[in-house]
């Protein structure tokens, strides 16, 4: 069956469709991952997004229960150059088409799409529509110009759980470089805000030795401090950083009375609590493979990214410290305010499919709180009277 993705400039690609037949509209956006398409289908931060892999085939592995990121896929849309029908994998379930078709995602494949990452890239992210019901191309355009832009819609609101819950599982032991690794047995109190948070964030969490409470991303803070935790996070999440107000405000009256940490929109989220802005990149950072530095040490990491919006590192205030750089662009990616113990990285240190480089940054966190991660005749693994977020991410035990 054919399907057409039409951009809102006019740029038509025809295709094949697979997975579920019918339209739907949303940013489109590319991916330079090679392999973890589960993991980024089923992430809550593409909210309302037509994702297109540049990896050239996709789907060869299948799909199973234990990859997905949360209750189900998130992408309006999904484009391949070539989806594979025929997955070899011990772990597969089924294959992706039918997994897009079960939970009702249109996609389309055999369209160039070198040609539309070219595209993106010159022209920017834009609105687009994936479709196998109309052909007709300025029927789609016209859609296309006429659907709601991300920024207009309350994605965060669409995502986040509807009642706190509980989590209480760590990393399965055959996915840990090493399954011999014990749970700290100091364990600490933690309200984790659901703005669409992935299950890797919360079982690393859990693994650094924290009791994690997950709350809706519309908790107050005085709500937050009756449950007397001893550190909060800041999850990860889809659309514009400032759409959620309700989230800056509930942040800004944490900061300086417990211990955060934030990733992607949490990190937005964060600055703009700190008075600082945040503005939409060309066209985001959505891969596997973004090198950051990390400005203390001068290590750098391979990275997992997904976000469209970035933090103005001039607009934050002068006590605040620039931590991590992206090397493709210069962009901040991480900043440290020391005397509110407050952290926050850009990328996806959980990484779930990888790579791994940047997993330390939970334990540098837990040695924020000055808390030990194991008893304390550990000695090599205690700090002074302040365990700082200073210490590299080499040195997380």
């Amino acid at each position: 069956m054919e399907a057409i993705l039409a951009l809102e400039d006019g740029r038509v690609f025809r295709g094949r469709s697979f997975g579920a037949a019918g339209e739907r509209a949303g940013e489109v956006v590319f991916n330079t991952s090679m392999c973890g398409y589960q993991e980024i289908l089923t992430d809550p931060s593409y909210r309302g997004q037509i994702v297109a892999m540049t990896c050239p085939e996709i789907g060869n592995y299948g799909t199973n229960i234990e990859d997905d990121e949360s209750n189900e896929p998130h992408v309006a849309g999904f484009v391949v150059r070539e989806v594979s029908v025929l997955p070899s994998n011990w772990r597969a379930r089924q294959g992706l088409p039918q997994y897009l078709r079960e939970h009702r995602i249109p996609g389309i494949s055999e369209i160039d799409t070198r040609a539309l990452t070219r595209h993106i890239r010159t022209r920017g992210a834009m609105k687009a529509i994936v479709s196998s019901v109309d052909r007709d191309v300025e029927s789609l355009v016209r859609k296309a110009r006429e659907a709601p832009a991300l920024g207009t819609r309350p994605l965060v609101d669409e995502v986040t759980c509807r009642e706190p819950y509980r989590w209480g599982r760590g990393v399965p032991r055959a996915w840990k470089a090493d399954p011999a690794a014990r749970a700290p047995e100091a364990r600490v109190p933690l309200v984790a805000f659901d703005f669409g948070i992935k299950r890797n964030i919360l079982r690393l969490l859990h693994d650094e030795g924290f009791d994690v409470t997950v709350v809706p991303a519309v908790t107050r803070a005085s709500d937050v401090l009756a449950r007397r935790p001893e550190a909060v996070f800041l999850s990860n999440g889809p659309g514009d950083p400032t759409e959620p107000g309700y989230a800056v405000e509930t942040v800004r009256a944490l900061i300086g009375e417990i211990p955060i940490f934030g990733i992607c929109l949490g990190h937005q989220i964060a600055a703009l609590a700190l008075g600082a802005k945040t503005f939409k990149l060309k066209f985001g950072h959505r891969g596997a493979n973004h090198p950051v530095m990390d400005l203390r040490d001068s290590r750098v990491a391979v990275t997992s990214q997904n976000h469209g919006y970035a933090v103005d590192p001039d607009s934050l205030p002068g006590h605040v410290e620039i931590t991590h750089v992206n090397l493709n662009d210069q962009t901040c990616e991480g900043f440290l305010d020391r005397e509110a113990r407050l952290f926050a990285v850009q990328y996806h240190p959980e990484s779930s499919p990888g790579p791994h480089d940047s997993a330390g940054l939970f334990g540098e966190f837990r040695r924020l709180l000055g808390v030990p991660r194991r008893p304390a005749r550990r000695a090599r693994q205690t700090r002074s009277d302040s365990p700082a977020l200073g210490t590299s991410v080499g040195d997380a035990p």
